[in-house]
């Protein structure tokens, strides 16, 4: 009676695994049709026979962004938005410039896992666990260092050095989406109570109102 019982346990478990997995590919490819008005998680495919090869291409990421703005940083997105034959393969890639001592600023990445390069300069990274533990894990990456920050953990880059930096990163979605922390919190419209913020960060209202006045910009293109 007892290993029949583990028998259920086990099976049931392995199939509320494959039921919460991603779906494998059913076709080659799904190149997805960004002007469709139909709702889907993720995007409709257009006909497989009307694909071409600029669907699966992107161009000019060899090129430096511009880097002049309050943060010092530029994040060029390269995913199902850009390339359109993304769709349904789990997987894109970001370039980020950084001016001297620009920061790409603490966010997650709610839907991917994110692995990152650097290509020149130097990189002070790092990510923190969940609660309880917020453990900070951080590393100075150097050119050719690579990084793993995992999937919904709040993270960061940030360039060390006197010169330009710049690293490539890849994220396991198609669109791994961008939560930048300080924008969420204090730049969102309609804004969080100055009450709420004031009470969960231990600061008085009159430092909320002045950061939520800020203009809190997105360094990601």
């Amino acid at each position: 009676m007892g290993a029949h019982f583990l028998f259920l346990a086990l099976l049931a478990l392995a199939s509320s695994h494959a039921i919460a997995s991603d779906p494998s590919q059913l076709q080659d490819f799904c190149v997805a049709d960004l002007k469709s008005d139909v709702f889907v998680n993720g995007f409709i495919c257009k006909d497989p026979k009307l694909a071409k090869a600029e669907d699966f291409f992107f161009c000019g990421l060899d090129k430096p962004r511009d880097t002049g703005n309050k943060l010092g940083s530029n994040v060029t997105q390269v995913n199902v938005n850009q390339i359109a034959g993304l769709n349904t393969l789990g997987i894109s890639l970001a370039r980020l410039d950084f001016a001297p001592y620009g920061v790409n600023p603490p966010h997650i990445h709610p839907r991917g896992t994110e692995i990152l390069t650097v290509l020149e300069g130097t990189l002070y990274v790092g990510f923190i666990t969940s609660n309880p533990n917020n453990q900070l894990f951080a590393k100075v990456l150097n050119k050719g260092d690579v990084f793993v920050f995992p999937q919904g953990l709040i993270h960061f880059q940030f360039n060390y050095g006197k010169t330009n930096a710049v690293a490539i990163a890849g994220l396991s979605s198609q669109n791994p989406g961008v939560i930048t922390i300080a924008n969420a919190v204090f730049g969102v419209k309609p804004p969080i109570s100055d009450d709420v913020l004031a009470k969960a960060f231990q600061l008085d209202k009159k430092t909320v109102d002045w950061l939520q006045a800020q203009f809190w910009m997105d360094n990601n293109n």
